[in-house]
């Protein structure tokens, strides 16, 4: 059955989500009284539709369809192929969509297959997910005044996972837009070999709450989550199979122009990934870093609301479905905002970005920490920390003078007499003696004020197994990727202890660490710096 709704304002499309959330409708349901609707459209609308779209292996998805208004028999307009996020029903992008329809876009939105009234099973961007993007465009060019020529994909998170890889797959795609995404999975969620235990257990409780998690994906989660060590390469082989990074020379020869953006602070997806797969890929490619969260940059775009990345969207699709010099491939290709400053910093490459110079901040003492009790030094909780940074500038804060030193190693540079920029991956290089064969800890960087307040510029988790206790051994640790300015007046703050409510820990009880600084090998955190 399809349905037809003609749509007159950003506000109208909206009215149909708000319904349906408020209601408690399912998706396919929520069409509002296309009646009452039509009553009061101009012929300038473009035309909705609900769908029911065959997928891959025979399974139905539910999506919606919004046409150029006007499309008279034998016009063809550009394609864009939008998979919805992971746990959100088909009508997640239909302010977005709308848009892109007024502007002359065929636009076929989608639940990804296993969530809400799609068919089949969570396949976590496996090849039946990809393959129903095919699927999808096969049944668009069949259906819908869509141009074969002219194809684009894009979504926000898992849609931004799913339309990476399928670009790799499908070579009919000449550009992508990946919003919030991953390109490498095990980076992703397992960075520093540390299961990050919110982020995985977020997501697959929204698995089971609004699909149907396949057998593959159950397996997978319990192993992750209960640390079974001796499944680590199925693990790893699995997150492989999905992950456009391990595709990156298949995207190239396909060609298809490739744009990225995420958030300095996404706790599910953090930065790092996304910068070096974007130094890997050779085609027209772009990069877009900003404050926030996982999804919270692109965020009010979804509700129809001004937004910066969905308007670079819109630019990006245009310059290269429709052939339109609107300047978007003029500009530097790498474009970030500070956490500190609201205004956009170019850069012709990600090597670029701490092209200030690095400062070395030697860590000269040597530390000793008991493993297994919070020192108080955090990363935050997820979908909530980097958000408040986003917005009032409050990232997770620590007293650095009362962090209790048995449990947490503290090292502060001097204060500085100008501003530092931070910008670019801060890496620690260390020497680690345990005493037991198995152990975690977390590195963390502060930005700390007169009254040693810290507020957290980065941190990453690291962990280790089989090690010989008692022997000494190098780590070289990349926190998350950062842009922040440390006002005149502060110091940085190196802080290293061995829990952290964002990531499961493998301290064995009366497990200790000792961080040392030999003579042939001294520690020290390189931190990137912008020019003054």
């Amino acid at each position: 059955m399809v349905r037809t709704v003609r749509t007159t304002s950003t506000a109208t499309a909206m009215a149909v989500v708000l319904a349906a959330a408020a209601l408690g409708l399912a998706p396919h349901q929520a069409q509002a009284a296309p009646t009452a609707t039509n009553a009061a459209v101009s012929d300038a609308s473009p035309e909705l539709r609900f769908h029911d779209i065959p997928g891959s292996g025979g399974i139905t998805l539910k999506g919606n369809v919004f046409t150029p208004a006007g499309a008279g028999p034998g016009a063809k307009y550009p394609l864009i192929v939008l998979p919805t996020s992971w746990g959100m029903p088909q009508i997640e992008y239909i302010a977005q969509a709308k848009k892109l329809a007024d502007s002359g876009y065929v636009v076929v939105s989608y639940t990804s297959r296993g969530f809400w009234l799609s068919g089949g099973e969570i396949e976590t961007a496996g090849p039946a997910d990809t393959a129903d993007v095919s699927a999808v465009i096969d049944w668009a060019l069949a259906n819908t005044p869509a141009d074969p020529e002219h194809i684009g994909l894009g979504g926000v998170s898992y849609g931004a996972g799913i339309s990476l890889l399928a670009s790799a797959r499908d070579a009919r795609v000449k550009a992508v837009v990946a919003l919030s995404g991953w390109a490498d999975l095990i980076e992703s969620i397992y960075s520093g070999r540390t299961q990050h235990l919110q982020a995985a257990g977020l997501l697959g409780g929204a698995g089971y709450l609004t699909g149907r998690p396949g057998p593959e994906l159950r397996q997978i989660l319990g192993d992750f989550l209960g640390s079974k060590l001796d499944r680590e390469p199925q693990m790893i082989e699995w997150g492989k199979k999905r992950s456009a990074a391990e595709q990156v020379d298949r995207i190239n020869a396909n060609g298809a122009a490739i744009m990225l953006g995420n958030a300095w602070g996404d706790t599910i997806f953090p930065p790092n990934q996304y910068a070096a797969f974007f130094e890997k890929l050779t085609g027209p490619k772009r990069l877009e870093f900003r404050p926030g969260d996982h999804a919270t940059a692109e965020g009010t775009g979804l509700l129809g609301l001004p937004n910066d990345t969905w308007t670079n969207a819109h630019r990006w699709f245009d310059r290269y479905l429709k052939g339109e010099r609107n300047g978007v491939d003029a500009e530097a290709p790498v474009q970030i905002k500070s956490r500190s400053d609201s205004g956009y910093e170019g850069y012709a490459d990600w090597k670029s970005v701490g092209s200030g110079g690095t400062e070395k901040l030697m860590l000269a003492d040597s530390e000793h920490v008991f493993a297994n009790v919070d020192s108080g030094a955090n990363g935050g909780i997820v979908l909530l920390s980097s958000v408040l940074d986003q917005f009032f500038q409050a990232p997770p804060i620590a007293s650095i003078p009362l962090l209790p030193r048995a449990f947490a190693a503290v090292w502060q540079s001097p204060r500085y007499d100008e501003a530092r920029r931070v910008r670019g991956t801060v890496r620690l290089h260390t020497t680690v003696t345990p005493t037991k064969s198995d152990g975690t800890f977390v590195a963390y960087l502060y930005d700390v004020g007169p009254l040693g307040i810290g507020k957290l510029v980065s941190n990453a988790p690291y962990t280790f197994h089989g090690k010989p206790a008692g022997e000494a051994f190098g780590v070289d640790l990349e926190l998350f990727s950062t842009a922040y300015d440390v006002p005149a007046g502060h110091r940085l703050a190196v802080v290293v202890d061995t829990v952290d409510p964002l990531y499961i820990e493998h301290n064995p009880t009366g497990g200790q660490l000792t961080f040392s600084s030999p003579r042939t090998d001294p520690s020290y955190v390189s931190v990137p710096l912008r020019e003054q």
